[in-house]
């Protein structure tokens, strides 16, 4: 068992600016209109989310190969898990996703966040924008542990908990990145309430734009 980095109390505000510097030139920048929490009647676009992913984002994912079936059950249960999930959206698509869940019955001292990026969208900081809002989404809750588990083998993942500044542990073919978040404050509770706005009108203009297509 080793450190890699030191553990460090930061702010969720410190993640990759979404309109600045490199991202600018991706082949899907991001922006506030695309990084949004998903609601509780969007369930199924995680699930599709998750089905899309191809075999080794899967085991990478869930830290072994899963089936169509285990993806359907576990997106099922994402509203009754508690969950928090943020999506990346393209064309009204999840293409990346962030998971906040309690780890007992209701949010507490720690949490656990987990992510999937889908292959064409991989290595353009997508991961990292998304850890952000998870960082700040448990800072708001009061939890004050944020635990994030990876196999030794997926160095994407584990760039994205150095560059929030995690400790990672290694136990048993897995890494156990730790992360401390600070308390909240006026701002942070401000951003994630206008966020959740802004997010909440961009879920009714995607299920708008969907509703035409399907007619």
């Amino acid at each position: 068992m080793s450190s890699i980095t030191s553990r460090a109390v930061i702010d969720p505000d410190d993640a990759p600016d979404l309109q600045q510097g490199a991202l600018q030139s991706e082949v899907h920048p991001l922006n506030a209109a695309t990084v949004r929490k998903l609601w509780p009647t969007e369930g199924h676009l995680f699930r599709d989310h998750l089905l899309r992913l191809d075999k080794d984002s899967r085991r990478l994912r869930f830290a072994h190969g899963v089936s169509d079936s285990f993806i359907e059950d576990y997106a099922a249960r994402m509203s009754d898990m508690g969950s928090i999930v943020f999506g990346y959206f393209v064309d009204g698509e999840v293409r990346a996703a962030a998971e906040l869940r309690k780890l007992s019955d209701d949010w507490g001292v720690e949490a656990e966040a987990a992510f999937s990026v889908e292959h064409a969208y991989q290595d353009q900081g997508i991961g990292s924008a998304l850890m952000g809002r998870v960082i700040r989404s448990a800072r708001n809750r009061g939890v004050r542990l944020l635990f994030m588990s990876c196999l030794a083998e997926n160095a994407k993942m584990q760039t994205i908990a150095k560059k929030h500044e995690a400790e990672l542990r290694f136990e048993y073919g897995e890494v156990i990145g730790e992360i401390i978040p600070s308390g909240p404050d006026y701002f942070s509770l401000l951003a994630e309430a206008t966020d959740d706005r802004v997010g909440y009108m961009m879920a009714v203009l995607d299920l708008s734009s969907r509703l035409v297509k399907a007619a």
